[in-house]
């Protein structure tokens, strides 16, 4: 068995790294390509140094990185391809110096950690900005980063510059996450509270699991009266409150819970489920024949949906075979319903209200309770940490981690009719979270750590960390991180940024919560 090493997300082996195959699946051929298109786009970034701007190179840096994050692309066939037309760009562009793809991880400790670090922001990024880019939005500060970020990591530099590339990069990434959201609500309106239900209604049915949130556009247009019900899974959950796409009334609902759920939420389904986006893990046989991808993923066998030149999805094959698979026989009413839709224009409607609470004491803290779910074991921590905030608190959360814990929104409440659990969206609505902090800390006169809010992340892949690199280069301090810390960061470059931004482990819910109320 060939060997590989890859330490890119919350469940790497040991805690370090996975060297014969990837927990998350993927196997050495598919990770030893994938460094290789890394190594690649560090050689057509030299290419194209000191070039004018690209759209088709900017292009290229967003999908390659977006493939290789982790549970993207498992298609040895997918991956090659994409090297090579990275390695044909760069000779097309003049040719370069070409950078070796094993020293991406290789080096001087804190070096590789440091340029992992930057390496896998700028991997959360892309995708970011793809989701942008496909309706029609784009920033030339974003897009020109990708050539600057991959060069950078196959130069020399101290620590400090690093560092300073580091938080530079932070910045870049709260460009991308408005330019994103300022894309989704452009198109389908600002998000709404909205009520999720859970019921799984008779009948032909898709699933829709990822980010894409165009793709479900174009899923409910193409499906539209031909019987065919549509459900969200995952991180799709937050489409339902966007008033473009629920004005959809086969856009039933919500099914299942997050991505490292799938193997047994999937077994025996009778209906198709479509993938935008990362999250696919290992298919079973009892379902592989039922599942298509699109855009950047990709799993050997699994039928693809590719865009035309124009931008469309012909998804009319899938909608057949969801018919010809006659969906559930019966309806099955859900356990309970799902609240989401607060993003930072529904959060900021009832600001005042927000503001009153806490000048009158209603509201004591505020707690943003986000991120990453994964499979493993520590993640009941953020359960039983959210049961377990004051009544007199607020807890803000989103992307897939909220599935941990977003059934207790009736067992939660409210405070003066303000829900106390507030799901404000996909990982990337954490540009959400972030507007609503800064416009606290405006009315309230003072700086972001100084309001009585505390970050509780919890992370597993590369779109978390462009997260978490843009709190800190925001200044954002005392960040508690979970289950694990992040198998590329270095002792030394730990140290550094606990002394600088107090980003601690988490340790129990109980005494977590007696330290942040001093």
């Amino acid at each position: 068995m060939s060997e590989m090493f890859c330490f890119q997300c919350e469940q790497a082996a040991g805690g370090t790294g996975c060297t014969r195959t990837g927990v998350c699946g993927k196997p050495p051929e598919v990770s030893n390509l994938q460094d290789e298109i890394s190594a690649a786009l560090i050689t057509l970034a030299r290419a194209i140094d000191g070039q004018p701007a690209n759209p088709t190179f900017e292009a290229l840096f967003m999908d390659a990185l977006f493939m290789t994050i982790t549970n993207v692309n498992f298609d040895p066939q997918d991956n090659a391809a994409m090297r090579d037309r990275i390695l044909q760009a760069a000779v097309a562009a003049g040719g370069a110096n070409t950078y070796r793809p094993e020293d991406l991880f290789h080096g001087d400790t804190d070096v590789v950690s440091l340029r992992s670090t930057l390496l896998f922001g700028m991997r959360g990024m892309a995708a970011y900005a793809a989701h942008a880019r496909v309706l029609g939005k784009t920033d030339p500060k974003v897009s020109a980063w990708f050539q600057k970020g991959m060069k950078a990591l196959g130069d020399e530099h101290t620590v400090e510059e690093w560092l300073e590339l580091i938080m530079e990069f932070g910045l870049i990434n709260l460009a991308c996450m408005e330019l994103l959201d300022a894309a989704n609500t452009g198109a389908y309106g600002h998000p709404e509270p909205t009520r999720v239900s859970l019921t799984q209604h008779k009948g032909p049915f898709i699933i829709i699991t990822g980010h894409d949130l165009l793709d479900l556009k174009m899923l409910l247009e193409q499906s539209e009266g031909k019987g065919v019900n549509i459900y969200t899974h995952g991180e799709m959950l937050p489409a339902l409150a966007y008033p473009g796409l629920k004005k959809y009334p086969h856009l039933k609902g919500h099914f299942g819970t997050a991505w490292q759920n799938q193997q047994k939420e999937f077994a025996n389904l009778p209906g198709v489920v479509l993938y935008t986006t990362n999250c696919i893990m290992p298919p079973r046989p009892s379902y592989i024949q039922h599942l298509a991808t699109t855009a950047e993923v990709g799993w050997p066998g699994v039928q693809h949906i590719a865009a035309d030149d124009t931008g469309h999805k012909d998804f009319s094959t899938i909608i057949q075979q969801a018919i010809d698979l006659g969906g559930w026989t019966e309806e099955t009413a859900g356990a309970y319903e799902l609240m989401t839709g607060f993003g930072h224009n529904a959060v900021m409607s009832v600001a005042d209200k927000v503001v009153d609470a806490v000048k009158s004491g209603a509201i004591k803290h505020i707690y943003l309770v986000g991120g990453c779910d994964g499979a493993k074991l520590g993640r009941d921590y953020y359960t039983q940490f959210v049961e377990k905030t004051p009544k007199d608190s607020l807890v803000l959360t989103l992307a897939c981690g909220k599935f941990r814990f977003n059934h207790l929104q009736d067992q939660l409440g409210d405070i003066g009719g303000i829900p106390r659990l507030l799901d404000m969206g996909q990982c990337n609505d954490a540009y959400s979270a972030i507007q609503v902090a800064l416009t606290l800390a405006k009315v309230f006169e003072c700086g972001v750590n100084d309001l009585p809010l505390s970050l509780i992340l919890s992370w597993y892949e590369q779109k978390a960390v462009c997260i978490l690199l843009t709190l800190l280069a925001l200044g954002i301090k005392n960040i508690r991180i979970g289950p694990t810390l992040p198998a590329f960061v270095s002792p030394t470059v730990l140290n550094v940024l606990v002394e600088q931004f107090g980003l601690t482990p988490i340790t129990t819910a109980d005494d977590d919560l007696k330290t942040i109320a001093g």
